[in-house]
């Protein structure tokens, strides 16, 4: 009996299925699909929603070549048929063709854009497919044809197919030097305002593939506007918008507006790309955690104290639904737009000499370095999950990184005075917890080593600094 085996094929994405074969003289059986057992061998977890049978009565029925845009698992219950795939997809392996023949032991997985065709050799044949999404007639659309006869793909046709059952419409399919090329999906960014949102765009402003849309297209606190965008065409979504205003949070009206943007909005994302298979960028926060530990692990419980963070954990356990995603914690950030390191410079142009918080560690991430992150993490194709990010090097406080903006730019780091956070607010009437201002983690180092592993290392978070502030010099 045949061992259960997913082999590669010279078209990438194109998998080879061996599938075991439970026979006695009664007939046979075997497990077309097996969802736990198929992934562990190596099949992508294809997550189907749709099943169908094509009932061939004769040999020599011939079917395609048709790209979809979905993903198929083939195979046949009954009967054996010729299967030809031919790569339709843009990119160096556009026109790549290969053919196998389809038993009861044997299925396919063809990836979205390639082209599938087959020849019924023994009959009755029921030729069965598993597909992704569901079929309408705008999906259809969508397809992308090659001529059976086409002499670049050369596909060794065991019936000729002049001797064989073809459509009307496969007889009139071009041949391969007319076909365009399917386009990979697109890339959607949320957050175009955004310090995220802004560095991304400046990262991926040569790619024509990507789009990058503010609150005026799609509002995460709006469920309407969520709604309103079609996410079809997206492989990939950036969540790089959030509701960010810390304090704000902790009123009965930024409340609400911190739930709905990042838990509520979040949520309608999550479904969305599980309905559209889309890969899910998300960005959190090391506010998830209550600064209790040195170093905050990936696997650590969530444990916020504030409501901001409290929304941002909900919306992390949201994300992590979607099996293919990506949960990007980070803190501290700096980008373009207001931050920390802009105030501190700031100040030290002007004369003044701030009080600044000693007792909150952490280390600074900057858009440009998460942006990079996220560039890596996709293109690598790391395994999904969650991943801490941010700048390396020693932890500082917030008044050691202010005094490393004095110095950088020419200023005494002494006119710094370091004070406890409770001082702080102190001095301005207020305090932590008080409903106007949201508790601090008093650590939010976060781990790099999972990052590190998966190939990316973050610079060092004061060369960082250094060139963010030459750049704004300049």
């Amino acid at each position: 009996m045949t061992e259960l085996a997913v082999r590669t094929t010279p078209i990438p994405g194109l998998l080879v299925v061996d599938l075991p074969v439970h026979g006695d003289a009664r007939g046979w059986f075997k497990e077309n699909w097996q969802r736990e057992k198929m992934i562990a061998a190596g099949l992508p977890d294809l997550g189907p929603v749709q099943n169908n049978i094509s009932f061939n009565q004769a040999v020599g029925v011939t079917r395609g070549i048709h790209a979809e845009p979905w993903d198929k698992y083939i195979s046949v219950a009954t009967g054996r048929v010729f299967g030809a795939w031919v790569d339709l997809r843009e990119g160096p392996t556009f026109g790549t063709a290969f053919w196998h023949e389809i038993t009861p032991e044997v299925a396919i997985f063809v990836p979205r854009g390639v082209g599938n065709a087959f020849q019924t050799l023994e009959a009755p044949a029921a030729y069965t497919y598993l597909v992704n999404d569901h079929w309408s007639e705008a999906a259809q659309a969508q397809y992308t044809f090659l001529n059976l006869a086409d002499e670049t793909a050369a596909i060794p046709w065991p019936i000729p197919l002049e001797q064989a059952e073809r459509s009307a419409k496969d007889l009139a399919h071009p041949r391969l030097e007319e076909v365009a090329p399917v386009p990979p999906r697109r890339t959607l960014v949320i957050g175009a305002t955004g310090q995220l949102g802004r560095a991304l765009a400046a990262l991926w402003q040569g790619r024509a593939d990507v789009d990058v849309v503010g609150r005026d297209r799609l509002d995460l606190a709006d469920a309407a506007s969520v709604d309103a965008v079609d996410l079809a065409p997206y492989g990939v979504i950036v969540n790089a918008a959030a509701y960010t205003a810390v304090d704000r949070a902790e009123t009965p009206e930024g409340r609400r507006e911190a739930w709905a943007a990042n838990v509520t909005g979040v949520g309608r994302l999550v479904e969305a790309a599980r309905r559209h298979r889309a890969v899910l960028v998300h960005v959190s926060s090391d506010y998830v955690f209550d600064g209790s530990a040195d170093v905050h692990g990936e696997d650590e419980a969530p444990s916020p104290l504030g409501v901001y963070g409290q929304t941002k954990a909900a919306g992390d356990q949201l994300v992590a639904t979607l099996p293919r995603h990506y949960l990007l914690r980070t803190s501290w950030v700096v980008g373009a737009g207001g931050n920390f390191v802009d105030t501190m410079a700031s100040l030290a142009a002007r004369g003044v000499d701030p009080s600044v918080v000693e007792d909150q560690v952490g280390r600074l991430t900057f858009t440009a370095d998460l942006a990079a992150a996220i560039d890596h993490l996709l293109r690598a194709d790391a395994p999904f999950g969650t991943y801490h990010l941010s700048n390396a090097g020693e932890p500082m406080s917030w008044a050691d990184v202010a005094r490393e903006v004095f110095a950088a730019t020419g200023h005494d780091p002494a006119r710094i005075t370091g004070v406890s956070t409770a001082q702080y607010y102190a001095a301005q009437g207020r305090a932590e917890g008080d409903g106007t201002i949201a508790p601090r983690p008093r650590r939010s180092v976060l781990d790099l080593a999972k990052i590190r592993a998966a190939g990316f290392a973050p610079r060092d978070q004061l060369e960082a600094l250094r060139e963010h502030l030459g750049a704004a010099a300049r």
